[in-house]
């Protein structure tokens, strides 16, 4: 008879402590919303710099309980803007540059996409240090960066900025590492991304 109690109260333990690491570490998926979310670029040369926009078309954050464990994005190249440019016969002769085969070559390439792969925790809730692909006109790379994903509720806000080398990816024109005497018209290797994404909870 004892030894059934004991039998008994044990296995309710195991059940209750079982069912609270299983809620406690429910999969969860976050959305990406496509229209409040945006990617800035920056790029600079010897007589200055330019900044502009690319749009992600879909993407998600998957957690664990409240940790992330990974995520994907996908970033329309056809979307690509300048900022900086007010003429707008200049401004689209940028762009028009920037989609050509000197640099993304949209008509063949008419996506990037990001991957996360792993994620460590890194000081305060929410900052994460990540390690992910990036993949760029066809080339992937892999890329580590500090993230914030803070969720509220039903919804979150996640930021992240990746410093990258267009010439990993194959995109060397007028870069001073592959080309003499450019003069000021050398365009550095070093871009920068900064990903301002706003999520759902998917259901």
């Amino acid at each position: 008879m004892r030894r059934h109690f004991i039998n008994t109260v044990f296995a309710a333990l195991v059940a209750v402590i079982a069912f609270g690491f299983v809620a406690n570490t429910a999969k969860t998926t976050y959305t990406v919303d496509t229209t409040a979310s945006k990617v800035l670029w920056e790029a600079s040369k010897v007589t200055g710099s330019h900044n502009g926009a690319v749009n992600l078309s879909e993407g998600a954050f998957e957690f664990d309980g409240e940790a992330l464990t990974g995520g994907s994005f996908t970033v329309d190249m056809n979307s690509i803007t300048c900022a900086d440019i007010e003429n707008a016969e200049y401004n689209g002769k940028l762009i028009g540059h920037l989609k050509s085969p000197d640099f993304f070559n949209v008509a063949e390439h008419g996506t990037a996409k990001l991957d996360i792969k792993r994620v460590i925790p890194y000081g305060k809730p929410g900052e994460y240090r990540v390690v992910g692909d990036i993949t760029i006109k066809g080339t992937t790379k892999e890329v580590k960066f500090n993230a914030s994903v803070m969720p509220e509720g039903a919804s979150l806000k996640a930021k992240a900025e990746l410093e990258l080398d267009r010439t990993d990816f194959d995109i060397r024109y007028g870069s001073g590492t592959f080309f003499e005497n450019l003069g000021d018209k050398t365009i550095y290797d070093e871009f920068s991304l900064t990903f301002e994404v706003v999520a759902n909870q998917a259901g």
